[in-house]
């Protein structure tokens, strides 16, 4: 039997962005369980699904794009996440988000980095500077 899009779209769900993704689509379920079910079926049971990309170019596409609307700073955190699971590198993402200084403006590509920066914090990727 076929897998409905909600179902193909949660399994592409959890195989790029694991219990993150989850728990996105868990906390609207007491406000707005429709947008929540949207979210599944239209990005990641429709596009993600499509065979034209990759999941790392569509992750990568997906870093850029958030980066550039610069008000998405959780959406793009998941993502970071999402691209490095799916083997994109911290360099990668890195690069990414500095050419969106060119095309979004410096603000949107440190609010990005600042994200990217975080993130990589918090997988061990990345060290602060030890205190002078």
């Amino acid at each position: 039997m076929a897998l409905t899009r909600y179902e193909s779209g949660l399994e592409k769900l959890t195989e790029i962005d694991g219990d993150a993704g989850q728990r996105v689509i868990d906390s609207l379920q007491s406000v707005c369980p429709d947008l929540a079910r949207y979210t599944i079926e239209f990005p990641f049971g429709d596009i993600y699904q499509r065979p034209g990309l990759d999941l790392k170019s569509r992750e990568i596409g997906t870093v850029a794009a958030l980066t550039a609307l610069g008000n998405c700073a959780p959406q793009l955190a998941v993502h970071i996440n999402g691209a490095l699971n799916v083997g994109c590198t911290a360099e990668e993402i890195i690069e990414v988000i500095l050419q969106m200084a060119v095309y979004a403006g410096f603000p949107a590509a440190l609010n990005g980095m600042f994200v990217a920066k975080e993130v990589f914090l918090s997988r061990g990727l990345i060290q602060e500077p030890a205190a002078k």
